[in-house]
């Protein structure tokens, strides 16, 4: 046994004995195998970082730190055993469980968060309950780093898409700029603006938000206070992004769409950046006017750094407890289970190319070749297959058009919902239902689509659509989500498909008429579907 000597015997009393020695050896190796048995979220991570909205990442758990230390200065060294450790031991199993679950189902996200539930654990077991309880902010800031769902990453996406449209057509007309939105496409006459995700405002949002959140830790105020600096990020950004599409709007009609690119490049980064930090500080200091000390900005937010080292020293007062090391026997003996189990996911399934689907189906007939999507609407599909053709048969006054697309692994990101891509190209969703249709397909597994119908304008179309997961036809894109989990948890499988159906409703045709178009093509497409999308 190696006794260490305290380096700050004022706050240790009488030294560090042995057994920090050995809660430092228990500490490091819990450590070294939560870094193994995470790996597959620790890579998600990485690679989530490297996309423009949430470049922020690496800075997070650092900053995570430092709201750690400054916590902990308020809270002075307690040697000795700590009490109520297991409030903390029973965290850090439920991180290792979702952990578990991510890695089995392919789903990495899952194992991402499951990291956080167990640091947050290794910290209550590290100062016990009673102390350690204070010193969730910090923890609780490593949410910041984390991608969202991929479905609430599109969804709340589109919302944002919407929102800054619509703003920064009103700062255009506000400007004089004559302008058209049509969906979240804004069109000056002379060019049509696509305000694609790039430009929803997720790029500034991650980021100002997780400032925000610091920002509201530091501030000395009152808790409405606190929320409200909080909450200000949301708001901030989507503002902020409405003025970067006015201003390019307002370059294109006066200087020509020449300039749009070089002002894209200049504008999209640090300058949208440090305005809405700039912002949030203007908001702060308004908010001192609420208060009646009327303190200083500087004197309402705690930026004192001093004594940080010393509570990072505090680490040398971690015991060997009984906690500490049934939690690191946990995280070895996961790793070890791990190891074990079979490969899982990337399982590609024996399935035709939907170049070989029949051009007939009953009485339709596919109208010319198949219809291919552009560069960009391809890539951001992400589909591993798909088939977009026109059909139609001679008594039809117009025809319906089927849309399929095949991925072979749904956990990178999965299918896009057509509640997400249709409004975004323009299309408004007037009406949408979730419908069983088991009875009428006469299936023997539960047929469930979503039925809706979209404008344009004058124009209007029926649409039926539906997720497919093995045998599985589901309507909501959170369910399909769910049995994805499932699937992969049971045999690893995470494959997927979307099919679509749309027809015209014709000027005085009624709804009926043109869904009867679908009900068609829908009972047409069911024997040659599994060729294509396996059911098994």
């Amino acid at each position: 046994m190696l006794a260490v000597k305290s380096r700050n015997d004022a706050h240790s009393g009488s030294g560090v004995s042995e057994f920090f020695t050995w809660g430092l050896f228990w500490l490091l190796i819990a450590l070294i195998s939560a870094g193994i048995f995470f790996q597959d979220g620790i890579n998600a991570l990485l690679v989530a970082w490297q996309l423009p909205e949430y470049s922020h990442g690496p800075l997070i758990p650092v900053l995570s730190a430092f709201l750690l230390f400054k916590q902990m200065r308020d809270y002075p060294p307690e040697p000795g055993p700590k009490a109520n450790r297991w409030p903390g031991l029973v965290i850090l199993i439920l991180g290792l469980i979702l952990g578990a679950l991510g890695s089995l189902a392919g789903i990495a996200d899952i194992s991402a968060y499951g990291l956080i539930l167990w640091i947050g654990g290794l910290l209550l077991i590290s100062f016990g309950w009673g102390t350690g309880k204070h010193f969730w902010h910090g923890i609780v800031h490593l949410v910041y780093m984390l991608p969202l769902p991929g479905i609430i990453y599109y969804k709340t996406t589109t919302s944002l898409q919407f929102v800054s449209s619509e703003l920064g057509v009103w700062f255009l007309r506000l400007m004089d700029v004559p302008v058209f939105l049509d969906g979240n496409i804004i069109d000056l006459g002379v060019l049509k603006l696509h305000v694609a995700e790039a430009c929803s405002g997720l790029r500034y949002m991650f980021p100002i938000m997780s400032f925000s959140y610091i920002f509201a830790m530091l501030y000395r105020g009152p808790v409405w206070h606190k929320i409200t600096l909080l909450l200000a990020a949301v708001p901030i950004a989507i503002v902020m992004n409405s003025v970067r599409i006015a201003v390019a709007g307002v370059i294109v009609q006066y200087y020509g769409d020449a300039w749009l690119e070089g002002f894209t490049h200049f504008f999209e980064g640090w300058v949208i950046f440090l305005s809405c930090i700039f912002i949030l500080f203007g908001l702060a200091w308004a908010l001192l006017f609420f208060r009646r000390d009327r303190p200083s900005l500087s004197s309402a937010l705690d930026l004192d750094t001093t004594g940080l080292g010393a509570q990072m020293m505090r680490i040398q007062l971690v015991q060997p407890s009984m906690a500490l090391i049934t939690a690191t026997v946990l995280g070895l003996a996961g790793v070890a289970a791990l190891q074990m189990v079979p490969e899982r996911g990337g399982i590609v399934q024996d399935r035709d190319s939907f170049v070989l689907f029949p051009r007939s189906l009953g009485e339709w007939r596919q109208v010319g070749p198949r219809q291919v999507l552009s560069p960009s609407v391809s890539e951001n599909l992400g589909a591993d297959d798909y088939h977009q053709i026109s059909l139609t048969k001679p008594d039809a006054p117009v025809g319906v058009g089927l849309f399929m697309a095949w991925y072979n692994d749904q956990s990178k990101g999965g299918v896009h919902s057509p509640e997400i891509c249709l409004p975004g190209s323009g299309w408004e969703i007037a009406w949408l239902e979730r419908s069983d249709i088991t009875a009428q397909m006469e299936s023997d597994t539960p047929f469930r689509i979503n039925r809706a119908i979209i404008q344009q304008g004058e124009s209007r179309m029926m649409v039926y659509y539906w997720f497919q997961q093995k045998h599985r036809r589901i309507a909501w894109d959170f369910a399909a989500k769910y049995w994805l989990m499932i699937d992969g948890l049971r045999t690893g499988r995470t494959d997927g498909a979307l099919v679509r159906l749309t027809t015209q409703i014709l000027p005085g045709e009624s709804d009926a008429t043109a869904e009867a178009r679908l009900q068609e093509v829908l009972h047409e497409i069911q024997d040659p579907l599994p060729r294509f999308v396996p059911e098994e």
